[in-house]
């Protein structure tokens, strides 16, 4: 399994909900700083966070996203 953590970016104040609701999130919640929310992502290969995350972006208000993967 691969893991990885999303950073959001989006005026929204429901967006760490919204987040929880794209499969293999498994976990968002509300964020302060540059970022709004962050998303946990977890699936069975590297080439599926770019769907993950390509669902994420499909979310209204998201403006942007930072991705980061877990290196084992």
């Amino acid at each position: 399994m691969v893991k990885a953590v999303v950073l959001v970016k989006s005026p929204k104040k429901l967006i760490a909900a919204r987040l929880r609701k794209v499969k293999s999130v498994y976990d968002s919640f509300a964020v302060s700083g540059q970022f709004d929310a962050v998303a946990l992502i977890e699936v069975k290969s590297l080439s599926q966070i770019k769907d993950v995350t390509a669902e994420i972006h499909n979310i209204t208000g998201v403006e942007r996203t930072e991705t980061m993967v877990q290196v084992v």
